[in-house]
C-alpha cells in the first residue's frame, strides 16, 4: 500500500490544526522513549474524548501524516518494525469507567483506562471482566484489545473476542463508528468489536468498549502437579480437559532446566473448590503435587526477564501436540545452543521465551519452529525480539488465504495507510 509524499506547508498547517483541536499543553515533539522500533516520530498528541481523536485523525490523514497508537506502552515493540509514522496519538487521557450496568452486568469504558482500574471499579458490585492480561496495573483496555491479550481465564470463559460485546472506533478520515450495544444478546450490525480485537490499531483507534461482565467467585484456590517428562505432563492435561472439572484456569510451565508442571485454578465456594481439588488428585495420581499459590498465574509476565538476547514467541497448537512441541523445543534449544522456558494454556495457546548468545541463532530457531508448528495446524508469532531478528523475518508468520482478505479490510477502514504503517501481518 503506497503512501504520497508529505508537503512541508501541509504538515507545518497540520500542526497548527492538531494543537488547536487538543490544546498546546496536550501536543508535543517526541523524545526517544517515544521511538518504536528505532523509529522516532515528530509528535505525541493525547486527545481528551473520542471527538478529539477523530478530529486528529482527520486532520492527520489529510496532511499525510502516518499515525502509531499508543495506549500505557507495554506493548510498543510487538509487530514488525513501523515503516513510518509522524505522530503518537496517545489515549491516556481517555481514562475512565463511563457506565457499570451491573444489572446488565455489562461495563463501558474509555481505552486508556487500565485494567486494574477497570477490575477495581466492578468489584465494588462484585462483577469482573474475566480476563486476565498481562501488566494489568499498566495496560490500558484499548492497547489489551488490539494486541488480543487473553490470559488464563479463557479457559472457562472464553478469548477476548467472546467477552467485549460493543466498541466504538476513530477511523483514519475522522469518522467515528459505533458497533454492538450494552445489551449482551445484541448480535445486529456489523461486528466490529471482534474486528478490532488483535487488529493491533490498524484499522482505527479504539475510544470505547463495552464489556460483558461475569461474579467475583467467593472463593479461589490453586493446585500443582510436576511430571516426570513433557509426555506425561501432556496426559495429564489431555485428562483434566476429558473430565468432569471446571477450572478457571489450566496452566502449563516448562523449560529445558526444569521438570514440566500444571498448574489448576478452581473457582466457587469452598466446598465446590474442594470437591473439585479432591477430584483432580485422584485424575493426577501419577504426578507429584507440589506447593502451589496464586503466584503461579503471573508466570506469563516472567518470560519478560531474563538473560539476552532473547526471542518471545505466541504460538498456537493442538492441545494433544504439546508435550511434543516441548519434545522438539529442547532438541532446537540443544542444536542451537539456547535455553528455553514456556507458558501454556491447555486451550492450546502459550507464550515461549528463547534465549542464547547471539541473534542468528535465535533467528534460526524461530524459522525451525515456525515450520513445525505451521505444518500441524499451529503458529508462531514473535512479540518481542532483537531488531536484527525483525528486519530479517516478518514476526507474525505465514497469514496464509487470509492475508487477501485482512488487506481488503485493511483498505476499507484504512485506504491511504495511515495507521500504524507495516507492523501488522504481511506489512499492512
Amino acid at each position: 500500500m503506497g503512501t504520497q509524499p508529505i508537503s512541508i506547508v501541509d504538515v507545518a498547517t497540520a500542526w497548527s490544526e492538531l494543537r488547536a483541536i487538543v490544546g498546546a499543553e496536550h501536543m508535543r515533539a517526541a523524545v526517544p522513549e517515544d521511538a518504536v522500533d528505532g523509529l522516532l516520530p515528530q509528535m505525541v498528541i493525547e486527545p481528551g474524548n473520542p471527538q478529539e481523536i477523530a478530529g486528529v485523525l482527520e486532520t492527520a490523514t489529510r496532511a499525510g501524516l502516518r499515525i502509531i497508537p499508543r495506549g500505557g506502552a507495554t506493548k510498543m515493540d510487538w509487530g514488525n518494525p513501523p515503516r513510518d509514522g509522524e505522530v503518537i496519538v496517545s489515549t491516556r487521557r481517555l481514562n475512565r469507567v463511563l457506565e457499570h450496568a451491573w444489572g446488565d452486568m455489562t461495563a463501558t469504558v474509555e481505552a486508556g483506562c487500565t485494567f486494574t482500574q477497570l477490575q477495581q471499579t466492578l468489584a465494588e458490585h462484585g462483577q469482573r471482566v474475566a480476563l486476565d492480561p498481562l501488566w494489568p496495573d499498566r495496560a490500558t483496555v484499548g492497547g489489551i484489545l488490539v494486541t488480543n491479550d487473553s490470559g488464563s481465564l479463557r479457559t472457562r470463559f472464553g478469548a477476548l473476542r467472546d467477552l467485549i460485546i460493543g466498541v466504538t472506533l476513530a477511523l483514519a478520515d475522522g469518522t467515528l463508528a459505533k458497533s454492538g450495544g450494552k445489551v449482551v444478546k445484541n448480535v445486529a450490525g456489523y461486528d466490529l468489536p471482534k474486528l478490532a480485537t488483535g487488529s493491533l490499531g490498524t484499522l482505527g483507534i479504539i475510544t470505547q468498549a463495552i464489556f460483558r461482565l461475569h461474579p467475583v467467585p467467593p472463593e479461589t484456590r490453586s493446585l500443582s502437579f510436576s511430571s516426570h517428562d513433557n509426555a506425561a505432563m501432556n496426559a495429564l492435561v489431555l485428562k483434566v480437559l476429558d473430565s468432569t472439572l471446571i477450572p478457571t484456569g489450566i496452566q502449563v510451565r516448562a523449560g529445558n532446566s526444569f521438570l514440566p508442571e500444571v498448574d489448576l485454578r478452581f473457582e466457587g465456594t469452598a466446598t465446590g473448590c474442594e470437591a473439585q481439588i479432591e477430584q483432580t488428585s485422584r485424575i493426577a495420581s501419577g504426578a507429584l503435587r507440589i506447593k502451589s499459590s496464586a503466584d503461579v498465574w503471573n508466570a506469563p509476565a516472567t518470560l519478560w526477564s531474563g538473560a539476552e538476547p532473547a526471542v518471545v514467541c505466541k504460538f498456537t497448537l493442538l492441545p494433544a501436540d504439546l508435550g511434543a512441541f516441548c519434545d522438539k523445543l529442547t532438541r532446537v534449544s540443544e542444536r542451537f545452543h539456547l535455553s528455553w522456558r514456556l507458558v501454556a494454556q491447555a486451550a492450546g495457546v502459550g507464550l515461549l521465551r528463547l534465549e542464547g548468545t547471539e541473534s542468528a541463532a535465535l533467528l534460526a530457531a524461530i524459522r525451525d519452529l515456525l515450520e513445525r508448528l505451521e505444518s500441524s495446524r499451529g503458529s508462531l508469532a514473535v512479540l518481542r525480539c532483537p531488531l536484527e531478528v525483525k528486519r530479517k523475518a516478518d514476526v507474525w508468520g505465514n497469514a496464509g488465504d487470509a492475508l487477501r482478505l485482512m488487506r481488503d479490510i485493511k483498505a476499507q477502514f484504512d485506504p491511504a495507510g495511515r495507521l500504524n504503517p507495516g507492523r501488522f501481518i504481511g506489512g499492512i
